[in-house]
């Protein structure tokens, strides 16, 4: 029972660790080649946002709101892929905790 405690407080050590990682980390996502930039930490919060001057048309709205989507979903689409590469081995290390009863909510 010890061993198995000094594992869960190491894999929650590791998760921790991942998960700060994840806040610290920043990745970007683009549109209209190039046009919009968004930068995203890796657990998904906007940092930035940078539109080139070529991108605005004040008579075409309509498609800079576009661009803007489409740039923010792709800066996230690459911090859930960031996000899988980092808690993936952990999640699976802990894979069998939800059947462990009280012991597995330590970790949840």
């Amino acid at each position: 029972m010890q061993q198995i405690l000094q594992q869960a407080q190491k894999m929650q050590q590791q998760l921790a660790t991942a998960q700060q990682e994840l806040a610290d980390a920043e990745v970007a996502g683009t549109s209209g080649g190039g046009l919009v930039t968004a930068v995203v930490s890796g657990n998904g919060e906007l940092k930035s946002l940078e539109i080139d001057p070529k991108a605005v048309d004040p008579d075409d709205v309509e498609t800079l709101s576009d661009l803007v989507v489409a740039a923010v979903r792709d800066a996230n689409r690459a911090a859930q892929e960031l996000a899988a590469q980092k808690m993936g081995p952990l999640a699976s290390g802990m894979g069998g905790l939800d059947d462990m009863g009280d012991l597995g909510k330590l970790f949840g």
